[in-house]
C-alpha cells in the first residue's frame, strides 16, 4: 500500500474561509488549500508553500488542528496502482501578505473566499468538512 502525506491550512477572515478548487477531471470540487509534502520537507513548510502556490497568499501557521487518515481503494485511485493511505495534517493559519490569485498548471485552478455558512452548499471534498470541524467552524458529528 502506498501512503501520501499532505499538509493543509484552514484560513479564515471574519465569517469567510479560503478554499481552492481541485480541478480533477473525474471529480472537480472545492478543497482546503494545501497538498503533498515533498520528500524531506517539513509539513509546516509544505502547508505554507502549498497555500501560496494555490491562493497567492503568504501565511503563518497558528498551530496544528489535527490529523486525518483514510484509505483510498485501488479502484478509486486516479494515479498509481493498489490502495493508498492519505495522511493529512491540518493547521490553522492567518494571512501575512500576498494577494488572491488562481494557480496555473497545478492540481487546483481557482482560489476563492466563501462565507462559512455557504460552504455546505458547495460541491466539496470531505476534507473541507473535516478541517472545518477541527477548527470549530461546524459542529462535530
Amino acid at each position: 500500500m502506498d501512503i501520501r502525506v499532505a499538509a493543509y491550512a484552514v484560513v479564515t477572515e471574519d465569517d469567510r474561509i479560503l478554499l481552492a478548487h481541485w480541478n480533477s477531471p473525474q471529480r472537480p470540487a472545492w478543497t482546503m488549500p494545501g497538498g503533498g509534502i515533498d520528500p524531506g520537507e517539513d509539513p509546516m513548510d509544505a502547508a505554507v508553500r502549498e497555500v501560496f502556490e494555490e491562493t497567492g497568499f503568504h501565511v503563518e501557521l497558528d498551530g496544528i488542528l489535527g490529523t486525518d487518515s483514510f484509505v483510498i481503494a485501488a479502484k478509486d485511485r486516479f494515479h498509481g496502482e493498489g490502495p493508498v493511505q492519505a495522511l493529512r495534517i491540518i493547521y490553522r493559519a492567518h494571512i501575512v501578505g500576498g494577494a488572491l490569485r488562481n494557480e496555473t498548471d497545478g492540481s487546483t485552478d481557482e482560489a476563492a473566499w466563501f462565507r462559512i455558512s455557504d460552504v455546505a452548499g458547495l460541491t466539496r471534498v470531505g476534507l473541507v468538512d473535516t478541517a472545518m470541524r477541527m477548527a470549530g467552524l461546524i459542529p462535530s458529528e
